[in-house]
């Protein structure tokens, strides 16, 4: 099983994120190196919906264009399900397109108790993927490390 391993600041901050942006999806990159993130992006949804999302073209290629210069790869896109569980729907697999990362879902079916999940998605399935949370600090798109 693979693995992706998220520092606790940048864990927290998809949720805080997630429950800001209810009851519309959020969404975001996150970028690091190997299989450990070590830098959140969050995006707008251009869907603007509760129930699908989809990354702005021009923002996406400004966050990439901002991890390469970083020394960074983007590792996964994370969105939230603000009602439904932590498992990709068929839209998500089917619009997985991005051979490689991972993709991290956010549920707040239990606002009190969201659940973060990750998977990796290929030939129309979708993997659970282990997660490992890091007691360690975090940074920002744009500051430089803490």
């Amino acid at each position: 099983m693979t693995m992706l391993k998220i520092p606790e600041g940048i864990y927290a901050q998809m949720i805080a994120l997630a429950r800001e942006g209810f009851p519309l999806e959020v969404c975001g990159i996150l970028g690091g190196q190997g299989d450990r993130v070590a830098a959140i992006h969050p995006m707008t949804n251009a869907d603007a919906s509760g129930e699908h999302f989809s990354l702005e073209p021009a923002e996406q290629f400004a966050v990439i264009k901002a991890l390469r210069a970083a020394n960074l790869e983007m590792l996964a896109v994370y969105h939230s399900h603000p009602a439904t569980p932590a498992r990709p729907s068929e839209e998500d697999i089917r619009l997985a397109r991005t051979p490689g990362i991972s993709y991290v879902i956010v549920s707040l079916a239990d606002h009190a108790a969201p659940t973060v999940r990750s998977f990796k998605v290929a030939a129309g399935k979708a993997e659970l993927e282990e997660l490992e949370i890091l007691a360690e600090g975090f940074k920002k798109a744009g500051e430089d490390d803490v």
